[in-house]
């Protein structure tokens, strides 16, 4: 008796404990749930307003192209689909083209190198009158051959020794942190001109003329690009690593343009191009750089009356940082910091994003928490980021969603 008496009573407690553990369980979900349901995650904007991509859709004579450049780690070909869908469903543009064209870049005066590979989409609106060209830039072909060191850390001989996801972590890092010390050295040359490449590409003619499937250089000097570097508009968009990339080509870019002739040079400088820069790491890429052949003198190259103004390479290169506060990698673009670290001849203008795409969560009393990786490469995934860049800020496509989730505090000259 006294024993079923025990074991009624042990019964009894682990009932009571069961309970407790599913009532606790219930409780901790029901929280997290309410947490995710109040997105109240924040998007603060200061800088001028945005046109976005939108307004330059409708072009009769010329294309909106847009090229995006990927940051750190292995990157195949098709990584920035999901980005690409959100902004054709944005942008109001259902229809698209049966098939990528994909190219294979190579260096004009060596084709034997592979610098990686160019894929373009083709996006219309159901009438077809309204048309965007997106080229997608993978470059870590070029990184991946030097990272082939590190791969005996990735064997079972090492990796079985670490904890599950330590591994994954440590794999990860395997991936992506050489990337900038490669960038530093002597694959930095190969890399700006697969981004040079890629800006040629940009620079042709319309969607029948571009190669597909073929390993093939680009020439800036081809007389056809004048009409549609007259009538096209371009834009940017690149993350992490990708901004510094981005910047460089084009200050790259700025280094040779005086060798070609007028007609191109007249072209160009009539360019306003934007780049849009998820997880902007400029400030922190910036460490080790020279500085630019030409700085601290952006009044006299880009203001109408300056004295060099007949100089400078665009007429505005925008660039709007998109910036989340808990990614461990990303900075705003301090005052100060174009004028002595980036070409006055760009002409550039900042607009700085602070925004959560990660989320936060309240871990029970200990504090407040967002996961550092999602806060890092969640960018493109955003849909106030992708509003952003479709429909800008301050004028009449402004998306709903940037109106009633992000403040705006403009800032004028």
């Amino acid at each position: 008796m006294k024993l079923l008496n025990k074991g009624l009573a042990a019964l009894t407690v682990a009932a009571a404990l069961s309970g407790c553990a599913s009532i606790g369980k219930g409780v901790a979900e029901a929280f997290l749930e309410k947490q995710q349901a109040a997105d109240t995650r924040l998007c603060e904007i200061w800088g001028k307003p945005i046109n976005g991509l939108a307004p330059y859709l409708d072009n009769q004579h010329g294309k909106m192209k847009v090229l995006m450049i990927h940051g750190v780690g292995n990157h195949l070909p098709g990584y920035s689909t999901e980005f690409v869908e959100k902004l054709a469903r944005e942008l109001d543009l259902p229809v698209m083209a049966s098939r990528y064209k994909n190219i294979g870049l190579t260096d004009r005066f060596n084709q034997g190198k592979n610098l990686g590979n160019l894929r373009i989409s083709r996006l219309l609106n159901k009438d077809q009158h309204r048309e965007l060209l997106f080229y997608e830039l993978a470059w870590s072909a070029i990184t991946a051959k030097q990272k082939d060191v590190l791969a005996y850390d990735n064997s079972g001989e090492y990796s079985f020794r670490r904890a599950e996801v330590n591994d994954l972590m440590k794999k990860f890092s395997n991936d992506t942190g050489p990337d900038p010390i490669i960038y530093l050295g002597e694959s930095r040359e190969d890399i700006l001109v697969s981004f040079a490449q890629a800006f040629c590409w940009m620079t042709k003619s319309n969607w029948d003329k571009l190669p597909d499937d073929a390993t093939q250089a680009c020439s800036f000097n081809d007389d056809s690009d004048i009409s549609n570097l007259v009538n096209d508009h371009y834009a940017f968009v690149s993350h992490s690593l990708g901004s510094r990339i981005t910047i460089d080509g084009m200050q790259r870019i700025a280094s040779f343009i005086n060798n070609r002739d007028a007609d191109f040079r007249d072209a160009v400088k009539l360019k306003e191009i934007p780049i849009y820069m998820l997880s902007n790491q400029l400030p922190m890429l910036q460490l080790g750089l020279k500085l630019p052949e030409v700085s601290n003198q952006q009044a006299a190259y880009c203001r109408p009356e300056g004295a060099k103004y007949a100089g400078r390479i665009l007429t505005k290169m925008s660039l709007v940082a998109f910036s989340d506060p808990n990614d461990l990698l990303s900075y705003a673009i301090p005052h100060g910091f174009v004028d002595k670290y980036l070409d006055s001849r760009l002409c550039i203008d900042v607009t700085n994003i602070n925004i959560n795409v990660a989320k936060i969560f309240d871990a029970f009393g200990l504090g407040k928490l967002a996961n550092p990786l999602d806060a890092h490469v969640g960018y493109d995934k955003d849909d106030r980021v992708v509003a952003l860049i479709a429909k800008g800020l301050g004028n009449n496509n402004t998306s709903k969603i940037v109106k009633e989730r992000c403040r705006w505090v403009e800032t004028i000259d």
